[in-house]
């Protein structure tokens, strides 16, 4: 009996629910479900955690501009006394006990605020202003002034009580001098009169650029550890290391000075040694380099440090900018470049962000590397280098990730510190990460320059949902089905 019952119940409520559909209009139904046969699902909205798709120039630099006024706020601009007050009239021989540079957020004469100067070039030369070569001007200038007057107290063997200035007249290796070195070429480069016209101190002394730039190059060439084929190395942490690091604290500065110079010795120079750090740190299985390596030994500590990769892919793109088209060792340089950005596209996260060891997703996203990365995949685009409709979109990837990590102050977030060496993946892993590291200003300026520029002379546009780098302005804003000649494409139906 009681199954009889439950029978019965279940068809009255079928009868119920079908009386029920029968009442309600058919456009109603379609309305309120989404399936296949109601809904482009290939259209629905994803849940990006970074932005993604269009972007456009003017957002890049206001995002630009928020980092430049932040470190604009931080420039000293001073020699101060041991009692912290300016010191505006300096003696033309000496200066007094306990002197300083007025200090900042910021080392100026550091290795990475050489990289925010050349940064800081481009950025002018994307857009036009001169606000950031005038950054340039303060700092260089403050340098150039400062120079003579605590070389002097050197001279006098009394000492240097500023860490910068000992820094700057008696560097101790290529982190002191190397891209600080390349920055001041650059500069003088660009703007002949920084060579020619020295600014007069209080003390009637004339400074010339070039006074740092000898000082700076000399240690260089003559002054840092090197194997025996020239390449260079430390004594840290362990005797005959090589450090991916040094790849681009060298090389770039030693190609730039055969353009400096005049003299095609330095090209020849810095492509060898670039090879030579090539076939000792080049893991080319998985198209990334090492870290570190340690002559003589047959098992080497291998692990892909981020920005150490960074380092090896911007000397890649500086030096190829550096020698001239004929040189025999550009097309080895011009693979090399290829075959790391092939390697390193594909351990790009869905976040648009690379991993503080490269090819360890557990390790964190870090930022002063994705910079890296960003600049110089974009670079290599608008060079010809690298096929556009290929790395495009992840350059552009690269950037909108970068651009979560600029505050509304205009630091830059998401930092590792800086970083030595060790043999074990735990030391990586657990670098902090700091908005106060200078590693990340330099290159996110370098990366917002060539977007752009790359968004100038691309035109990049979400299709069917994605994005996709168009060497021809696609007019037509729906979804594309086919390209046409003219730009107006022919629409998904």
């Amino acid at each position: 009996m009681r199954s009889f019952y439950s029978k019965l119940t279940a068809v009255l409520c079928l009868a119920a629910a079908l009386a029920f559909a029968a009442c309600t209009p058919a456009d109603k139904q379609q309305a309120d479900e989404i399936n296949d046969s109601t809904t482009p699902l290939h259209l629905l909205k994803p849940d990006y955690k970074v932005p993604y798709g269009e972007l456009s120039a003017d957002s890049v630099k206001a995002d630009l501009d928020r980092i430049y006024n932040y470190i604009d706020s931080e420039c000293p601009f001073a020699i101060l006394d041991k009692d912290g007050k300016e010191l505006k009239d300096l003696p033309g021989d000496y200066l007094p006990e306990g002197a300083t540079l007025q200090r900042g957020a910021f080392r100026i004469g550091s290795y990475e605020w050489g990289i925010t100067y050349q940064a800081l070039l481009a950025a002018k030369a994307a857009t036009g202003e001169e606000k950031y070569e005038a950054y340039i001007d303060i700092c260089m200038g403050l340098l150039r002034m400062a120079y003579p007057l605590f070389k002097q107290r050197d001279a006098a063997k009394a000492e240097i009580e500023d860490a910068q200035m000992e820094q700057v007249i008696h560097p101790q290796a290529l982190d002191d001098c190397g891209t600080m070195c390349t920055a001041m070429m650059k500069y003088a480069t660009a703007d002949p009169d920084v060579r020619n016209n020295a600014p007069m101190q209080p003390s009637g002394t004339v400074v010339s650029i070039d006074t740092l730039i000898n000082n700076y190059f000399q240690f260089v060439e003559h002054g840092q550890y090197r194997l025996e084929d020239g390449l260079f190395a430390r004594h840290r942490p362990q005797h005959n290391t090589v450090w991916l690091d040094d790849m681009y604290m060298g090389i770039p500065t030693i190609a730039y000075a055969g353009i400096y110079f005049n003299d095609p010795k330095y090209f020849d120079e810095a492509a060898t040694m670039y090879k030579n750090f090539v076939k000792r740190m080049w893991v080319p299985e998985k198209k990334i380099y090492r870290h570190g390596y340690v002559e003589g030994l047959a098992q080497q500590p291998t692990y892909h440090w981020a920005r150490a990769n960074g380092w090896a892919l911007l000397t890649t793109v500086e030096i190829l900018d550096m020698l001239p088209e004929n040189h025999p060792d550009r097309e080895f340089i011009l693979n090399q470049l290829r075959e790391h950005v092939a390697g390193l596209c594909a351990l790009q996260s869905s976040e648009g962000f690379w991993h503080q060891l490269l090819d360890r997703t557990d390790s964190y996203l870090e930022t002063s590397a994705t910079a890296i990365y960003c600049y110089s995949i974009a670079h290599a685009i608008r060079k010809g280098w690298l096929e556009g409709i290929t790395y495009g979109g992840v350059a552009q990837l690269a950037w909108h990730a970068i651009s979560t990590k600029i505050t509304d102050e205009g630091k830059v977030a998401g930092t590792c510190v800086g970083t030595g060496m060790a043999f074990d993946p735990a030391f990586y892993y657990y670098r902090p990460v700091s908005a106060a590291a200078a590693h990340g200003y330099g290159p996110v300026i370098w990366a917002a320059a060539e977007i752009i520029n790359l968004l100038c002379e691309w035109h990049p546009r979400t299709n069917d949902s994605g994005l996709h780098y168009y060497e021809q302005e696609q007019t037509n804003p729906a979804p594309l089905f086919y390209l046409t000649e003219d730009g107006q494409g022919e629409a998904v139906k």
